[in-house]
């Protein structure tokens, strides 16, 4: 195999680790400015309700965000009106389980990681947890996510205000 039709070489797992640590960081600290520029400009983030795997384009989902609509979504945050995160949520989550799938057909790494997420709120306190699919490229030497499927444990019950990003 030449050089130029070489595949891309995928980057440690620990570089992998880090990268999505951080993400979770920049979410748990409303640093969403920083957050959002992680995003690769055709990025999708998703939420699936009811069924993990259900046909996003055809089925109801809690989040199908893509690349504009992150932005949109963090405009809104920033203006301060959005009064279920006024006060903010404090929110810690913990990522595990961190592991390669593989590559997908453009080239972008495939990972999965389990969550735990805890979100503090004036009077009550929630427990959230699922599975991540990320989807990460490689942009200017860079990790960037190209595409986030959050998988929640309960997605098939009543969901109470999700009011920051998961």
């Amino acid at each position: 195999m030449s050089a130029s039709t070489a595949a891309p070489a995928i980057p440690d797992i620990r570089v992998i680790e880090q990268f999505l640590y951080r993400e979770a960081r920049f979410a748990d600290e409303h640093r969403y400015d920083e957050w959002e520029s992680l995003w690769t400009p055709d990025a999708l983030y998703w939420v699936p309700a009811n069924d993990d795997d259900a046909d996003r384009m055809t089925q109801m989902s809690i989040v199908h965000d893509n690349r504009n609509r992150i932005a949109t979504r963090i405009k809104q945050f920033k203006t301060g009106r959005r009064h279920s995160q006024v006060p903010h949520s404090r929110l810690r989550r913990v990522v595990s389980n961190v592991e390669l799938l593989g590559t997908v057909g453009n080239g972008d790494i495939e990972v999965a990681a389990n969550f735990v997420l805890v979100e503090s709120r004036e009077r009550r306190k929630e427990v959230w947890a699922g599975r991540y699919t990320y989807r990460l490229r490689v942009v200017d030497g860079e990790l960037a996510l190209s595409y986030k499927k959050v998988a929640l444990v309960d997605n098939a019950r009543p969901i109470a205000t999700m009011s920051f990003l998961i």
